[in-house]
Protein backbone atom coordinates (compact mmCIF):
# COMPACT_ATOMS: atom_id res chain seq x y z
CA UNK A 1 0.00 0.00 0.00
CA UNK A 2 1.31 3.44 -0.97
CA UNK A 3 2.98 5.60 1.79
CA UNK A 4 0.25 8.28 1.90
CA UNK A 5 -2.31 5.75 1.99
CA UNK A 6 -0.70 3.40 4.49
CA UNK A 7 -0.40 6.75 6.84
CA UNK A 8 -3.64 7.18 6.98
CA UNK A 9 -4.80 3.58 8.00
CA UNK A 10 -1.98 4.31 10.87
CA UNK A 11 -4.15 7.14 12.54
CA UNK A 12 -7.06 5.69 12.12
CA UNK A 13 -6.02 1.99 13.51
CA UNK A 14 -4.48 4.76 16.41
CA UNK A 15 -7.67 6.41 16.92
CA UNK A 16 -9.54 3.43 17.08
CA UNK A 17 -6.84 1.73 19.54
CA UNK A 18 -7.55 4.56 21.61
CA UNK A 19 -11.38 4.24 21.89
CA UNK A 20 -11.57 0.85 22.62
CA UNK A 21 -8.85 1.04 25.37
CA UNK A 22 -11.23 4.26 27.06
CA UNK A 23 -14.47 2.27 26.52
CA UNK A 24 -13.20 -0.68 28.05
CA UNK A 25 -14.19 -2.38 25.15
CA UNK A 26 -15.47 -5.83 26.73
CA UNK A 27 -16.89 -3.89 29.78
CA UNK A 28 -18.83 -1.64 27.66
CA UNK A 29 -20.79 -3.94 25.47
CA UNK A 30 -21.97 -5.88 28.41
CA UNK A 31 -22.61 -2.63 29.75
CA UNK A 32 -24.61 -2.14 26.49
CA UNK A 33 -27.00 -5.11 26.95
CA UNK A 34 -27.92 -4.17 30.66
CA UNK A 35 -28.39 -0.64 29.57
CA UNK A 36 -31.02 -2.37 26.66
CA UNK A 37 -32.29 -4.37 29.22
CA UNK A 38 -33.34 -1.89 31.63
CA UNK A 39 -34.60 0.11 29.05
CA UNK A 40 -37.16 -2.49 28.43
CA UNK A 41 -38.41 -2.30 32.45
CA UNK A 42 -41.46 -0.86 32.48
CA UNK A 43 -40.99 0.60 35.68
CA UNK A 44 -38.12 2.38 35.06
CA UNK A 45 -39.90 5.40 34.17
CA UNK A 46 -41.02 5.38 37.96
CA UNK A 47 -38.18 7.51 38.69
CA UNK A 48 -38.10 10.30 35.87
CA UNK A 49 -34.13 11.61 37.08
CA UNK A 50 -33.37 7.63 36.97
CA UNK A 51 -34.53 6.82 33.59
CA UNK A 52 -32.90 9.89 31.91
CA UNK A 53 -29.81 9.42 32.84
CA UNK A 54 -30.06 5.71 31.89
CA UNK A 55 -31.13 6.99 28.78
CA UNK A 56 -27.94 9.44 28.63
CA UNK A 57 -25.62 6.59 29.49
CA UNK A 58 -27.14 3.77 27.21
CA UNK A 59 -27.03 6.89 24.12
CA UNK A 60 -23.78 7.65 24.79
CA UNK A 61 -22.42 3.65 24.55
CA UNK A 62 -24.42 3.17 21.72
CA UNK A 63 -23.05 6.26 19.67
CA UNK A 64 -19.47 5.12 20.67
CA UNK A 65 -19.60 1.44 20.19
CA UNK A 66 -21.48 1.99 16.96
CA UNK A 67 -19.29 4.71 15.36
CA UNK A 68 -16.04 2.52 16.20
CA UNK A 69 -17.60 -0.57 14.65
CA UNK A 70 -18.61 1.51 11.55
CA UNK A 71 -15.02 3.06 11.53
CA UNK A 72 -13.75 -0.40 11.69
CA UNK A 73 -15.74 -1.43 8.45
CA UNK A 74 -15.15 1.47 6.14
CA UNK A 75 -11.24 0.82 7.07
CA UNK A 76 -11.08 -2.74 6.26
CA UNK A 77 -12.70 -2.52 3.24
CA UNK A 78 -11.45 0.52 2.06
CA UNK A 79 -8.36 -0.81 2.70
CA UNK A 80 -9.00 -4.05 0.87
CA UNK A 81 -10.17 -1.41 -2.09
CA UNK A 82 -7.11 0.05 -2.76
CA UNK A 83 -5.19 -3.36 -2.84
CA UNK A 84 -7.25 -4.41 -4.80
CA UNK A 85 -6.56 -1.65 -7.10
CA UNK A 86 -2.95 -1.56 -6.75
CA UNK A 87 -2.80 -5.29 -7.82
CA UNK A 88 -4.62 -4.29 -11.13
CA UNK A 89 -2.52 -1.23 -11.68
CA UNK A 90 -5.94 0.60 -11.49
CA UNK A 91 -4.77 4.30 -10.46
CA UNK A 92 -7.87 5.89 -10.33
CA UNK A 93 -9.43 3.75 -8.11
CA UNK A 94 -6.50 3.29 -5.84
CA UNK A 95 -6.33 7.66 -5.73
CA UNK A 96 -10.46 7.44 -4.86
CA UNK A 97 -9.37 4.86 -2.23
CA UNK A 98 -7.04 7.08 -0.32
CA UNK A 99 -9.42 10.30 -0.28
CA UNK A 100 -11.96 7.75 1.38
CA UNK A 101 -8.82 6.84 3.79
CA UNK A 102 -8.15 10.61 4.42
CA UNK A 103 -11.65 11.62 5.29
CA UNK A 104 -12.36 8.38 7.94
CA UNK A 105 -9.25 9.62 9.04
CA UNK A 106 -10.84 12.93 9.82
CA UNK A 107 -14.04 11.38 10.63
CA UNK A 108 -12.45 8.76 13.30
CA UNK A 109 -10.80 11.96 15.09
CA UNK A 110 -13.87 13.62 15.55
CA UNK A 111 -15.60 10.55 16.73
CA UNK A 112 -12.05 9.73 19.24
CA UNK A 113 -13.14 13.14 20.85
CA UNK A 114 -16.79 12.92 21.28
CA UNK A 115 -15.86 9.59 23.03
CA UNK A 116 -13.52 11.26 25.33
CA UNK A 117 -16.14 13.80 26.33
CA UNK A 118 -17.69 11.36 28.71
CA UNK A 119 -17.07 13.32 32.16
CA UNK A 120 -19.25 13.76 34.83
CA UNK A 121 -19.05 17.33 33.74
CA UNK A 122 -17.98 17.27 30.16
CA UNK A 123 -21.81 18.05 28.35
CA UNK A 124 -22.16 21.39 30.61
CA UNK A 125 -21.70 25.10 29.98
CA UNK A 126 -18.57 26.45 31.27
CA UNK A 127 -16.76 29.44 32.64
CA UNK A 128 -13.14 30.45 30.90
CA UNK A 129 -11.31 32.98 33.18
CA UNK A 130 -8.83 35.29 31.86
CA UNK A 131 -6.28 36.82 33.74
CA UNK A 132 -3.36 39.12 31.99
CA UNK A 133 -0.03 38.49 34.01
CA UNK A 134 2.79 40.51 35.04
CA UNK A 135 4.05 43.09 32.59
CA UNK A 136 1.57 45.68 31.80
CA UNK A 137 0.62 46.66 28.82
CA UNK A 138 2.27 43.76 26.94
CA UNK A 139 0.15 41.12 29.33
CA UNK A 140 -2.89 42.74 28.78
CA UNK A 141 -2.85 42.73 25.23
CA UNK A 142 -2.28 39.27 25.36
CA UNK A 143 -4.89 38.66 27.66
CA UNK A 144 -7.22 40.49 25.13
CA UNK A 145 -5.98 38.23 22.43
CA UNK A 146 -6.57 34.95 24.27
CA UNK A 147 -10.11 37.14 25.27
CA UNK A 148 -10.73 36.93 21.29
CA UNK A 149 -8.81 33.42 20.59
CA UNK A 150 -11.60 31.70 23.14
CA UNK A 151 -14.83 33.96 21.48
CA UNK A 152 -13.70 32.73 17.82
CA UNK A 153 -13.74 29.43 19.11
CA UNK A 154 -16.97 28.53 20.60
CA UNK A 155 -18.31 30.66 17.54
CA UNK A 156 -17.03 28.75 15.19
CA UNK A 157 -18.48 25.44 17.07
CA UNK A 158 -21.91 26.81 17.09
CA UNK A 159 -21.58 27.62 20.81
CA UNK A 160 -23.10 30.92 22.90
CA UNK A 161 -20.60 33.26 24.79
CA UNK A 162 -21.29 35.79 27.27
CA UNK A 163 -19.35 37.99 28.50
CA UNK A 164 -19.33 37.76 32.66
CA UNK A 165 -16.97 39.98 33.60
CA UNK A 166 -14.70 42.39 32.30
CA UNK A 167 -11.56 44.68 33.61
CA UNK A 168 -10.71 46.98 30.54
CA UNK A 169 -6.23 47.07 30.61
CA UNK A 170 -4.56 50.71 31.29
CA UNK A 171 -4.22 51.76 27.37
CA UNK A 172 -5.06 48.02 25.83
CA UNK A 173 -6.56 44.60 26.03
CA UNK A 174 -7.80 43.26 29.47
CA UNK A 175 -6.43 42.92 33.06
CA UNK A 176 -9.18 40.17 33.27
CA UNK A 177 -11.96 38.63 31.60
CA UNK A 178 -14.28 35.78 32.53
CA UNK A 179 -16.48 34.00 29.52
CA UNK A 180 -19.46 32.09 30.05
CA UNK A 181 -19.81 29.72 27.15
CA UNK A 182 -23.20 27.93 26.16
CA UNK A 183 -23.43 24.83 24.53
CA UNK A 184 -23.36 20.90 24.02
CA UNK A 185 -19.54 19.47 25.91
CA UNK A 186 -18.76 23.11 26.01
CA UNK A 187 -16.84 22.36 29.07
CA UNK A 188 -15.94 18.67 27.63
CA UNK A 189 -13.77 20.80 24.65
CA UNK A 190 -12.39 23.34 27.15
CA UNK A 191 -11.09 22.26 30.00
CA UNK A 192 -7.68 21.11 28.56
CA UNK A 193 -7.16 25.11 28.28
CA UNK A 194 -6.37 25.69 31.86
CA UNK A 195 -2.76 26.87 32.41
CA UNK A 196 -0.50 29.72 31.71
CA UNK A 197 -0.18 31.00 27.74
CA UNK A 198 3.27 32.16 27.13
CA UNK A 199 2.91 34.91 23.61
CA UNK A 200 6.20 35.88 21.91
CA UNK A 201 6.67 38.52 19.87
CA UNK A 202 7.99 41.87 18.98
CA UNK A 203 6.21 44.35 20.89
CA UNK A 204 3.95 47.21 19.35
CA UNK A 205 4.34 49.24 22.00
CA UNK A 206 8.24 49.07 21.93
CA UNK A 207 9.32 52.06 20.19
CA UNK A 208 12.99 50.22 19.90
CA UNK A 209 11.14 46.85 18.25
CA UNK A 210 11.93 44.61 20.76
CA UNK A 211 10.76 41.15 21.69
CA UNK A 212 8.51 40.68 24.01
CA UNK A 213 7.29 37.67 26.39
CA UNK A 214 4.17 37.84 27.97
CA UNK A 215 2.11 35.57 29.95
CA UNK A 216 -0.92 35.00 30.66
CA UNK A 217 -3.86 32.47 32.56
CA UNK A 218 -6.57 30.79 31.69
CA UNK A 219 -8.78 28.55 34.29
CA UNK A 220 -11.97 26.64 33.04
CA UNK A 221 -14.35 25.57 35.02
CA UNK A 222 -18.35 24.31 34.14
CA UNK A 223 -21.19 25.40 35.28
CA UNK A 224 -23.05 22.99 37.39
CA UNK A 225 -27.02 22.79 37.90
CA UNK A 226 -28.84 22.37 40.84
CA UNK A 227 -28.83 18.54 41.20
CA UNK A 228 -25.49 18.78 41.83
CA UNK A 229 -24.86 20.01 45.57
CA UNK A 230 -21.90 22.32 46.37
CA UNK A 231 -21.77 22.93 50.35
CA UNK A 232 -19.27 25.92 51.70
CA UNK A 233 -20.42 28.20 54.43
CA UNK A 234 -21.90 31.41 54.42
CA UNK A 235 -19.42 32.65 57.36
CA UNK A 236 -16.78 31.65 55.18
CA UNK A 237 -17.49 34.44 52.45
CA UNK A 238 -16.45 37.85 51.65
CA UNK A 239 -18.86 39.52 49.57
CA UNK A 240 -17.85 43.10 48.05
CA UNK A 241 -19.43 45.27 45.71
CA UNK A 242 -17.90 47.70 43.44
CA UNK A 243 -18.91 49.86 40.21
CA UNK A 244 -18.59 48.05 36.89
CA UNK A 245 -15.73 49.41 34.61
CA UNK A 246 -16.13 49.69 30.78
CA UNK A 247 -14.96 51.03 27.83
CA UNK A 248 -16.19 54.64 29.38
CA UNK A 249 -18.94 57.62 28.12
CA UNK A 250 -22.43 56.34 28.78
CA UNK A 251 -21.40 52.21 29.76
CA UNK A 252 -19.76 53.11 33.01
CA UNK A 253 -21.87 51.93 35.92
CA UNK A 254 -22.78 54.87 38.16
CA UNK A 255 -23.71 52.49 41.51
CA UNK A 256 -22.19 49.79 43.20
CA UNK A 257 -23.48 46.72 40.94
CA UNK A 258 -20.78 44.86 40.20
CA UNK A 259 -20.28 41.73 43.01
CA UNK A 260 -16.95 39.85 44.09
CA UNK A 261 -17.14 36.79 46.26
CA UNK A 262 -14.39 35.85 47.91
CA UNK A 263 -13.99 31.75 49.25
CA UNK A 264 -11.74 32.65 52.24
CA UNK A 265 -10.96 29.15 53.27
CA UNK A 266 -9.64 28.43 49.52
CA UNK A 267 -8.94 31.53 48.74
CA UNK A 268 -11.06 31.43 45.46
CA UNK A 269 -12.45 34.67 44.29
CA UNK A 270 -15.40 34.71 41.50
CA UNK A 271 -16.83 38.22 40.28
CA UNK A 272 -19.45 39.91 38.16
CA UNK A 273 -19.84 42.96 36.71
CA UNK A 274 -22.30 42.22 33.40
CA UNK A 275 -25.71 43.15 35.02
CA UNK A 276 -26.99 47.06 35.78
CA UNK A 277 -28.51 44.80 38.87
CA UNK A 278 -26.72 44.17 41.84
CA UNK A 279 -29.19 41.09 42.77
CA UNK A 280 -28.31 39.73 39.52
CA UNK A 281 -24.75 40.22 39.45
CA UNK A 282 -24.76 38.40 43.50
CA UNK A 283 -27.08 35.24 41.93
CA UNK A 284 -24.13 34.67 39.16
CA UNK A 285 -21.09 35.43 41.37
CA UNK A 286 -22.94 32.75 43.29
CA UNK A 287 -23.01 30.24 40.40
CA UNK A 288 -19.79 30.59 39.62
CA UNK A 289 -18.48 30.19 43.21
CA UNK A 290 -20.33 27.49 43.11
CA UNK A 291 -18.95 25.85 39.82
CA UNK A 292 -15.37 26.71 40.97
CA UNK A 293 -15.86 24.88 44.37
CA UNK A 294 -17.05 21.86 42.01
CA UNK A 295 -14.42 22.07 39.92
CA UNK A 296 -11.82 22.03 42.63
CA UNK A 297 -13.49 18.77 43.64
CA UNK A 298 -12.89 17.24 40.38
CA UNK A 299 -9.34 17.97 40.18
CA UNK A 300 -8.87 16.87 43.32
CA UNK A 301 -10.20 13.52 42.35
CA UNK A 302 -7.87 13.38 39.66
CA UNK A 303 -5.26 13.74 41.69
CA UNK A 304 -4.60 17.01 39.62
CA UNK A 305 -5.13 20.05 42.08
CA UNK A 306 -1.60 20.67 43.59
CA UNK A 307 -0.37 21.22 39.63
CA UNK A 308 -3.18 23.25 39.00
CA UNK A 309 -3.65 25.17 41.62
CA UNK A 310 0.30 25.94 41.15
CA UNK A 311 -0.67 27.17 37.54
CA UNK A 312 -3.12 29.14 38.72
CA UNK A 313 -1.17 31.52 41.24
CA UNK A 314 2.26 31.71 39.18
CA UNK A 315 1.57 33.02 36.07
CA UNK A 316 5.26 32.85 34.31
CA UNK A 317 7.91 30.40 33.71
CA UNK A 318 7.88 27.17 33.84
CA UNK A 319 4.11 26.85 34.30
CA UNK A 320 3.21 27.91 30.79
CA UNK A 321 1.26 24.49 28.86
CA UNK A 322 1.71 26.58 25.64
CA UNK A 323 4.06 28.80 24.23
CA UNK A 324 2.91 30.92 20.94
CA UNK A 325 5.77 32.36 18.58
CA UNK A 326 4.87 35.56 16.36
CA UNK A 327 8.86 36.29 15.67
CA UNK A 328 11.28 36.05 14.58
CA UNK A 329 9.31 32.58 13.43
CA UNK A 330 5.65 31.22 13.09
CA UNK A 331 5.03 28.39 15.69
CA UNK A 332 2.48 27.45 17.95
CA UNK A 333 3.64 24.66 20.67
CA UNK A 334 1.68 22.42 23.14
CA UNK A 335 4.41 22.12 26.14
CA UNK A 336 2.46 18.55 27.63
CA UNK A 337 1.65 16.79 23.48
CA UNK A 338 3.91 18.16 21.21
CA UNK A 339 1.33 19.42 19.34
CA UNK A 340 2.62 21.95 17.00
CA UNK A 341 1.14 24.71 14.49
CA UNK A 342 2.90 26.97 12.33
CA UNK A 343 -0.20 29.14 11.45
CA UNK A 344 -0.65 31.33 14.76
CA UNK A 345 -2.65 33.46 12.84
CA UNK A 346 -5.16 30.44 12.54
CA UNK A 347 -4.59 29.41 16.06
CA UNK A 348 -5.46 32.82 17.75
CA UNK A 349 -8.38 32.82 15.52
CA UNK A 350 -9.78 29.56 17.31
CA UNK A 351 -8.42 26.60 15.40
CA UNK A 352 -7.77 25.23 18.76
CA UNK A 353 -9.06 21.77 17.80
CA UNK A 354 -5.97 19.63 17.38
CA UNK A 355 -4.70 20.90 20.56
CA UNK A 356 -7.96 20.17 22.60
CA UNK A 357 -7.95 16.50 20.84
CA UNK A 358 -4.33 15.54 22.00
CA UNK A 359 -4.70 17.13 25.51
CA UNK A 360 -8.06 14.78 26.06
CA UNK A 361 -6.20 11.92 24.78
CA UNK A 362 -3.16 12.28 26.77
CA UNK A 363 -5.94 12.22 29.69
CA UNK A 364 -6.58 8.90 28.82
CA UNK A 365 -3.43 6.97 28.22
CA UNK A 366 -1.74 9.07 31.33
CA UNK A 367 1.45 8.90 28.82
CA UNK A 368 3.92 12.06 28.46
CA UNK A 369 5.97 13.47 26.39
CA UNK A 370 8.86 15.15 26.53
CA UNK A 371 8.97 18.62 25.18
CA UNK A 372 10.93 21.31 25.01
CA UNK A 373 10.37 25.17 25.22
CA UNK A 374 10.43 27.78 22.15
CA UNK A 375 12.63 30.49 22.50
Amino acid sequence: MRAEAQAHVDKIKAALALLRRFLDWDRALRRLDELNARVEDPTLWNDAKAAQDVMRERRRLDEAIGATRAIETELNDTAELIEMAEAEGDEEMASEGTTALAALAERAEVDKVKALLSGEADPNDTYIEINSGAGGTESQDWAGMLQRMYTRWAERHGLKVELVDYHAGEQAGIKSATLLVKGENAYGYAKTESGVHRLVRISPYDSAARRHTSFSSVWVYPVIDDDIQVEYNESDLRIDTYRASGAGGQHINTTDSAVRITHIPTGIVVQCQNQRSQHKNKAEAYNQLRARLYERELAIREQAANAENATKTDIGWGHQIRSYVLQPYQLVKDLRTGVTSTAPSDVLDGDLDAFMAAALSQRVTGETVEVEDVD
